[in-house]
């Protein structure tokens, strides 16, 4: 694997964890302040329904156990944004090793937010547009392993697909490189009409879900754009440290 000049396989690892948990703990973070709260609105809607229809009693038992329950959750969004991060940028890390040499631009930072920029649009904002996000009131129990595997598989998808396509064009001349582009587009426009629609009907106010939605999109973004940056910065900085003349 090239990792650069005098990028060592620890440096890698060091470079690559880090990034990732920084970028993560930017999601924890942003998801904190800007999902948070619509969740609560969603799930204050799906605990009205429960009164509603006498699945559950407006108790105080009940609002204790809530609460109890909702300070573990958010108690535990950094913690999974964290998690989450390291583990896609473990993913980016090695991505970024193995196209560096290929991605356009004079300095890390600049080919790391490009590549960044690229996972962002087909690993996330493309499946995310077929399968958008959606707060906790909407969704069949039933339904969501098919909602999982179908996420999961467009995503699968479009990530190999557009490496596959990637490939294509390092074999073809520059004024043709632009095939490769068109294919990867006419392809997985094919796949986001042949694929299934959720199967849920959306029974929240639609505001809050668009909102909610919005504030999802927000958040995972700025999982990228932060990976991008501290990765580009941490790279280019040991490259640095590892060209500079060592004298005893």
């Amino acid at each position: 694997m090239p990792l650069g000049i005098d990028m060592n396989a620890t440096r890698f690892i060091l470079v690559v964890l880090v990034s990732g948990a920084l970028a993560g703990l930017i999601l924890g973070t942003v998801n904190f302040a800007i999902v948070e709260p619509y969740l609560d609105q969603a799930i204050g809607i799906e605990n009205q329904n429960l009164f509603d229809s006498g699945e559950e009693e407006d108790t105080p038992q009940f609002w204790a156990e809530y609460e109890g329950y909702r300070e573990w959750q958010k108690s535990g969004q950094i913690v999974a944004g964290l998690v989450l991060g390291t583990s896609f940028g473990a993913l980016f890390g090695i991505v970024y090793a193995l196209s560096r040499n290929s991605l356009p631009g004079n300095h890390d930072v600049k080919k790391s937010l490009l590549l960044a920029g690229i996972m962002w649009f087909t690993i996330y904002l493309i499946p995310f547009l077929k399968y958008p996000a959606n707060p906790p009131t909407v969704g069949d129990g039933e339904t969501i392993v098919l909602r999982e595997t179908l996420y999961l598989l467009f995503i699968l998808i479009s990530g190999s697909s557009v490496l596959g396509f990637y490939k294509l064009s390092t074999k073809l001349q520059d004024s043709k490189k632009l095939f490769s582009f068109i294919g990867y587009s006419v392809f997985i426009a094919i796949v986001f009409f042949v694929m299934p629609d959720n199967p849920d009907e959306i029974t929240a106010p639609m505001d809050l879900v668009n909102e909610f939605r919005l504030m999802s999109v927000l958040g995972i973004s700025s999982f990228w754009i932060s990976v991008g940056i501290i990765l580009g910065l941490l790279w280019n900085r040991l490259e640095s440290d590892a060209k500079t003349p060592q004298y005893s």
